[in-house]
């Protein structure tokens, strides 16, 4: 199980934001809801934002076959025969 040796590989985690649409509106969130002792009365607003981002997002189709990893291996296998 696992990468196999030799394999092409780049660490997605370096890329930050990229695939994270909606982290600066639930970072918001949290945040207020650790000011509030977890009550979300207070934190409308925020909560508003979150879910109309998270909305808008459910309409985009996710390619698992477009990530880097994918082009990384596709190449890599082609150059190695």
């Amino acid at each position: 199980m696992g990468r196999k040796k030799g394999g092409l590989y780049i660490n997605p985690k370096k890329f930050g934001a990229v695939g994270k649409p909606c982290m600066k509106e639930m970072v918001s969130f949290l945040g207020c809801l650790s000011l509030n002792k977890n009550n979300d009365d207070k934190c409308v607003r925020r909560k508003d934002l979150l879910l109309s981002c998270v909305e808008s997002q459910k309409g985009k189709p996710k390619n698992p076959a477009r990530t880097i990893n994918h082009h990384l291996q596709r190449l890599g296998r082609d150059k190695f025969l």
